[in-house]
């Protein structure tokens, strides 16, 4: 019995192969952290798929209506800075200004280097500050 576990001991060590061994390397999936950027995709739609969490503003922005309102209000504020940008430093550029636009009072004044707006909200007294440099001046 004892010659017998010898006999399969040499036969086990007489057939197997030498065994090897490589460096066991990690490499990222996910692109933020070095992975492949052909990752990215797939990695945002599995992320969209397992979002459970529905927003009430996406829902809200969806409004026609309100997408008008927000589109009006943007340009009338665009023609308004406008407006207020001519005064500063259009062709005849004056020394101050005042106006003021629904709840928003703004004031600027032309100093010998800057010119400095004050913008002032009526519903919230809050007040901001802005310094621009007169540049060429």
């Amino acid at each position: 019995m004892h010659k017998h576990r010898i006999l399969v001991a040499g036969v086990a060590l007489a057939t197997a192969g030498s065994a090897q061994a490589s460096t066991l390397t990690y490499v990222p999936t996910d692109p933020s952290f070095g992975g492949s950027p052909f990752n990215s995709s797939h990695l945002l739609g599995i992320a969209n798929a397992n979002d459970k969490y529905a927003d009430p503003a996406s829902a809200a922005s969806n409004d026609p209506a309100k997408q008008f309102v927000d589109q009006l209000q943007s340009r009338l504020l665009s023609t308004v800075a406008s407006q207020i940008a001519d005064k500063i430093f259009g062709a005849n550029p004056a020394e101050s200004g005042h106006f003021t636009f629904g709840d928003q009072v703004i004031d600027f004044v032309r100093g010998a280097e800057s010119v400095t707006l004050t913008i002032f909200n009526t519903t919230t007294n809050a007040k901001t500050t802005i310094t621009l440099p007169l540049l060429g001046g």
